[in-house]
């Protein structure tokens, strides 16, 4: 079973002079559901190399055991350091795709042509998309069959009320929760910060960083179910 990771190269929060990137914990969490799995898991950023951790997300009141694991791990420190470049990864080689958020998505994913064109390539190819927390916002120009593919799908990702608490309500360029209803999107969520995930078809959406667990073994049980799909 083959997975591609797809991260952010973004580290700059907007207008602000703070710093962004991925939430080490929406990866960390999914990177070892996957390997202990046994899945060939291959990273990839937009850039390409070393991506920007978000800061906030190794604060001590933020830790895991997937991030503890994560730091004692230099295999998983090599992986992380040497991504592959987004523009030259194909749907034809994955069985499915898998996009931790963090804020950084939200600047250099979301009108991303070379993310819009391979999410499109794997859901046309019948393969799974999976995006969790912020990362949900990545699909909002991507179509299928004409319409947004989130139309008429149940999802989550980022909730207003989670966004208001971190107070940059005012600083991202938009709200995932609006978004995926403007676009059509049957949004659900659960109370802030706890985990929950939804699987409708073979797109998959987590809320925030509590559910990147949740949302790897959805997307392990969906392939496991469909393998003639890889």
């Amino acid at each position: 079973m083959k997975i591609l990771m797809v991260l952010t190269s973004h580290d700059k929060l907007g207008a602000t002079d703070r710093k962004t990137g991925f939430w080490l914990e929406e990866f960390a969490a999914p990177y070892y559901v996957f390997r202990d799995a046994g899945v060939e898991l291959t990273l990839a950023s937009v850039k390409g190399g070393q991506p920007p951790i978000d800061p906030k997300s190794d604060l001590p009141e933020n830790q895991t055991a997937a991030m503890a694991r994560f730091k004692k791990d230099p295999t998983a420190q090599k992986d992380l350091a040497g991504t592959a470049v987004l523009k030259g990864m194909r749907s034809e080689d994955f069985d499915a795709v898998f996009y931790p958020g963090g804020h950084g998505p939200m600047w250099d994913l979301v009108d991303n042509a070379d993310s819009i064109a391979l999410i499109e390539s794997f859901y046309d190819a019948g393969k799974p998309v999976t995006a969790v927390c912020h990362a949900p916002a990545v699909l909002h120009r991507v179509m299928h069959q004409g319409a947004p593919i989130v139309k008429d799908k149940r999802v989550t990702g980022f909730a207003n009320s989670e966004e208001e608490e971190v107070q940059l309500t005012n600083i991202v360029p938009f709200l995932v929760e609006d978004e995926l209803k403007r676009l059509g999107g049957l949004y659900e969520k659960a109370p802030n910060w706890e985990s929950f995930v939804i699987t409708d078809g073979r797109l998959i959406t987590g809320q925030n960083p509590a559910s990147s667990t949740a949302a790897a073994q959805a997307l392990l049980k969906l392939l496991s179910q469909h393998p003639s799909q890889g």
